[in-house]
């Protein structure tokens, strides 16, 4: 790589912060902003020197590993490949598809050539017992855009550059620079929402780094966020606040969800909340008096007992006050590579509930099973059990529920190859490991983020580093694997048409996909004189073709329909290495009724899977408040899930594994500051140091995500020197958002006592 400096965009969280790296021979001599990248404007968080720690990082795996007897053994590609590609085919044989189970980690979002890699890779696997980090994470939001919008991932994201009152309930974009909401530097257009005279209210148990910004702020108790916006809802048709705006022509069911909201009155909800009667109705009435205002939850909202339902009520109440498809409230998307007409193009929407898994009979959603039943898969016999398991770019052994018995189930396991460059607690059970190239070895284009981002934007880095010879990419190896087994399941050959094709596609790789992606796009060729000719045609077949018909699906992507012709054009992949910094494709628009994929193209407000499980939360609410300490997890800016604790930048200063309780709480149970305690849950308990501290609500007490790298086989030191506690090893893996399937990672009850080793027993 020649010296000086390149501009990249870091793939560490969703925010797509744009770095300058500046490199002198050969090595990384320093990470910076890139104050010429049109979206973040110089702005990053301390992740981005991670990036050099990842790419420099002795301990990462550069060949296959295969476990033996005496230990990891390095092995040539072509016989680790042929080992897997044996061992899958022949569990698969012996015991059936379905005895495959493949798990994918959140990295995989991150890199365009794992994602187009992906379809191919889980067709060949067969398998249906498929598992992510989305029931972990996000999936009350994707089930709710499917119920009501008509697609999986049309995301409304919050226009925070327009707004004037930002309403976040159970976030904390200060720490995660936006989640479904790629905002990069968080605090600079907070300091300009504020400077236009606009307001922040936060609503969160734990008074976080967003909430000590917050023009106003509540404490809420965990689990009831859906009680708290029922009584919004309620406290909007009360006072008569209800004006959906332009979005009503396009809405149905409101009157449905004026009747689900009667009994949940702010008095009602009042002490199961935590939040006063008047406080509610105000933050009701806030929202509907303010013209440009947005209401924006994540994972305290989500991943709860009532996720599902809280999530489509922050969409709901959006929708009532008038804040959908307007500048300075929620808005769509668009864009330049859209991956949500592709899917609808290819009738790839989104479904949930088509089957059941086979142990506790939990739905899929878009082909994929809860992550809290991967254990149960395991360790259940019968027709269907999970014999042999893929990893690629996980680590659930900490990043799910009941961290413990995943590990038991993992070593039980007859077969496991795992697709990741660290031997890590997740990876340790595999037989073989296939480690791809580090990030800045590989191009990398924001598939997935610019669909969430709260501009539209678009930028490409080609490899900062030529990977060494005998290296793959991640897109290599999963496309090998793939072509191997396809192989097998035909007699050891394919036809030759399929043979040609798999050949081309691992010779081309994702790069040539992407530049005919950005090309057909919105965005995409300006053809110029011969717009004239072809403007005509397309028009035509808008007009005269079925609604569903796939001609009039490709004329509508294209860059030449009408509803595009005032966004730039022009945009492919050589131009944009032509712009290393990223384009600036403009603010969002608004997309109503065209960005609509409900069947008969109106917004479904009041979904009948929500409606029945109001029941749950009409037993809640009679049941009184609960006494019991609620754990809830949290983040922090230093910090993504498991896998940035090998950075030795990321993990220095005081720790931040720790438990967090409130004073009132930490005297209740005999704690002072400096004592260790011990936290049993439904799945075990952990001990860490106690940080006592007023940010918490009361009855409430705080474990941050990601920890736990105690666990001995990894190859991973700088963690395992900061091991910390990990949050999974006490949430149990049964309790499930029964609507979606959700894990319930906040608001799970526990006990807290001081931890006294068998010498400070003697002593006390």
């Amino acid at each position: 790589m020649e010296n000086g400096t390149h501009y990249r965009t870091c793939h560490l969280c969703e925010a797509m912060c744009g770095v300058a790296i500046e490199v002198k021979d050969g090595r990384i001599a320093s990470i910076k902003g890139d104050a010429n990248d049109p979206f973040s404007r110089g702005h990053i968080c301390p992740k981005a020197t991670a990036l050099q720690d990842l790419h420099e990082d002795p301990e990462r795996l550069r060949k296959p590993l295969r476990r033996t007897a005496e230990g990891w053994q390095e092995m040539e590609w072509d016989d680790a490949f042929e080992l897997v590609a044996d061992r899958l085919h022949r569990v698969r044989k012996e015991h059936g598809r379905n005895s495959i189970g493949v798990y994918l980690g959140n990295p995989n979002v991150h890199n365009h050539g794992a994602l187009i890699t992906t379809l191919p890779f889980l067709r060949a696997i067969g398998s249906q017992n498929r598992f992510s980090a989305t029931s972990n994470d996000q999936l009350p939001h994707m089930l709710a855009s499917l119920e009501m919008f008509g697609h999986q991932v049309l995301f409304p994201i919050p226009d925070i550059d327009h707004t004037d009152l930002f309403v976040c309930i159970g976030a904390n974009p200060m720490a995660s620079n936006g989640s479904l909401m790629t905002v990069p530097d968080f605090r600079g257009r907070l300091k300009a929402l504020q400077a236009r005279g606009g307001k922040l209210v936060v609503i969160d148990p734990r008074r976080t780094e967003t909430g000590k910004l917050a023009d106003e702020f509540h404490f809420i108790r965990p689990g009831s966020d859906a009680l708290l916006l029922l009584a919004m809802v309620h406290t909007l048709f009360d006072e008569d606040l209800v004006d959906a705006g332009h979005a009503e022509q396009w809405t149905k069911d409101i009157d449905l969800v004026r009747l689900a909201a009667l009994p949940f009155s702010p008095a009602a909800v009042s002490a199961h909340t935590g939040i006063a009667a008047s406080a509610i109705r105000d933050l009701a009435r806030q929202l509907a008096g303010t013209r440009k205002a947005a209401l924006y939850g994540r994972m305290g909202t989500s991943t709860q007992a009532h996720g599902g339902v809280a999530t489509w009520l922050i969409y709901v109440i959006n929708i009532l006050t008038g804040k959908l498809d307007v500048p300075g409230g929620m808005m769509f998307t668009q864009p330049a590579i859209d991956l949500v007409a592709l899917g609808a193009l290819s009738g790839q929407q989104g479904h949930f509930g088509k089957r059941f898994s086979r142990v506790r009979k939990l739905p899929e959603f878009a082909g994929e099973y809860p992550a809290s039943t991967m254990a149960d898969e395991m360790l259940t016999p019968g027709d269907g059990q999970i014999r042999a398991f893929v990893t690629v770019a996980g680590n659930p052994v900490l990043s799910s529920p009941n961290g413990g018995r995943l590990d038991q189930a993992l070593s039980g396991l007859d077969f496991m190859v795992s697709v990741d460059y660290y031997l890590n607690e997740t990876t340790r059970h595999a037989d073989v490991i296939l480690p791809p190239t580090a990030a800045l070895e590989r191009s990398h284009y924001d598939l997935i983020f610019s669909m969430f981002a709260v501009r539209n934007t678009a930028k490409f880095s080609d490899a900062l580093f030529t990977p060494e010879d005998d290296s793959r990419h991640d897109w290599q190896i999963l496309l090998e694997l793939a072509h191997r087994l396809e192989q097998r399941r035909n007699g050891g050959r394919l036809p030759l048409r399929k043979e040609l094709g798999w050949r081309a596609f691992k010779q081309l790789g994702p790069d040539p996909i992407l530049d005919l992606l950005l090309r057909s796009g919105p965005y995409g060729s300006d053809v110029g004189k011969l717009r004239g000719l072809a403007q005509p045609l397309t028009d035509l077949v808008l007009d005269i073709l079925p609604e569903r018909h796939p001609l009039r699906g490709l004329a509508r992507l294209s860059p030449l329909n009408r509803h595009w012709r005032d966004l730039p054009k022009g945009l492919s992949l050589s131009n944009l290495r032509h712009l290393p910094h990223g384009v600036d494709l403009g603010p969002l628009q608004p997309a109503l009724p065209e960005r609509l994929y409900t069947r008969d193209g109106m917004i479904n407000l009041a979904p009948r899977r929500y409606l029945q499980d109001l029941q749950r939360l009409h037993a809640l609410l009679a049941s009184g408040p609960a006494d019991n300490l609620l754990l809830i997890g949290r983040r922090h800016i230093r910090s993504n899930n498991s896998w940035l604790h090998n950075s030795r930048r990321l993990v220095k200063g005081k720790d931040r594994c720790t438990l967090m309780i409130h004073p009132k709480d930490a005297t209740r149970v005999g704690l002072q500051a400096g004592d260790c305690a011990e936290v049993t849950g439904a799945a075990g308990q952990v001990v860490l140091p106690v940080e006592i501290t007023e940010d918490l609500m009361p009855g409430v007490v705080s474990i941050p995500h990601g920890w736990g790298h105690q666990r001995e086989g990894t190859r991973q030191s700088v963690a395992s020197r900061h091991a910390g506690a990990s949050i999974n090893d006490v949430l149990g893996d049964q309790e499930i958002d029964p609507l979606a399937g959700t894990s319930v990672l906040n608001g799970q009850p526990v006990r807290v006592k001081v931890w006294r080793t068998e010498r400070t027993r003697k002593q006390a």
